[in-house]
C-alpha cells in the first residue's frame, strides 16, 4: 500500500512538474511570437494575449499548489508507515532544499504577476476598444507592463527547469 501511495503522489507531482515548467514556456512562446508586431497596440490580438495569459493563471495556481502537497506527501507517507521520517543521503537533502526554495520562487513570481501585474494590465486593457487607439502614454505603461510580466515569467522558466533538474537527485541512496 505504501508503494501504491507512493507511486500515485510521484504521477501527480510528474504532473505538476511539467505544468509548472510548461505555462512559463507556452506563455514565452506566445509573448514572443506577439512581439513581432512591436509595442503598438492591435485591439483583437492583444485581447487572445491577454485572454490567454491570464487564463492560465488557475491552471498555475492548480499546478504550484499540487507540487506542495505531493512533495510533502512523500515524508508523510513514509512516516504514516513506518513512525519515522526516512533518512536521505546529503545530495537528496540538498536538491530537496533547492527544489524547495525554487518552487517558493515561482509562486512569490507568480503572485506577483497574478494578484499585480495582470490586474494592472486587465484593468488598462477594459478601457481599450478596437474603434479607438488608447493615447501613447497608455499604450507605454501598457506594453512597459508587459514586458516586465515578460521578464518575471522568463525568471520563472529558469525556476521550472531548476527545480525540475533537482527532482532528478532527490532520489539518491545513503551510503
Amino acid at each position: 500500500m505504501e508503494q501504491l501511495i507512493h507511486s500515485l503522489l510521484l504521477a501527480l507531482h510528474n504532473i505538476a512538474l511539467v505544468g509548472c515548467a510548461a505555462a512559463p514556456f507556452y506563455n514565452r512562446n506566445l509573448v514572443n511570437t506577439r512581439s513581432q508586431y512591436g509595442a503598438k497596440l492591435f485591439y483583437e490580438l492583444d485581447k487572445v494575449v491577454e485572454d490567454t495569459l491570464q487564463g492560465n493563471a488557475p491552471y498555475c495556481i492548480f499546478f504550484i499548489t499540487t507540487l506542495f502537497i505531493t512533495g510533502f506527501g512523500f515524508p508523510l507517507n513514509h512516516y504514516f508507515f513506518h513512525g519515522a521520517f526516512k533518512e536521505v543521503s546529503t545530495v537528496a537533502m540538498t536538491a530537496g532544499i533547492i527544489k524547495l526554495a525554487f518552487v517558493f520562487g515561482m509562486l512569490f513570481i507568480m503572485l506577483n504577476i497574478f494578484f499585480k501585474i495582470n490586474l494592472e494590465l486587465k484593468k488598462m486593457f477594459a478601457g481599450f476598444s478596437k474603434d479607438k487607439s488608447p493615447s501613447p502614454e497608455v499604450e507605454a505603461k501598457f506594453f512597459k507592463l508587459r514586458k516586465k510580466r515578460k521578464q518575471l515569467c522568463e525568471i520563472c522558466l529558469v525556476f521550472a527547469i531548476i527545480v525540475l533538474l533537482s527532482s532528478a537527485f532527490l532520489s539518491f541512496n545513503m551510503n
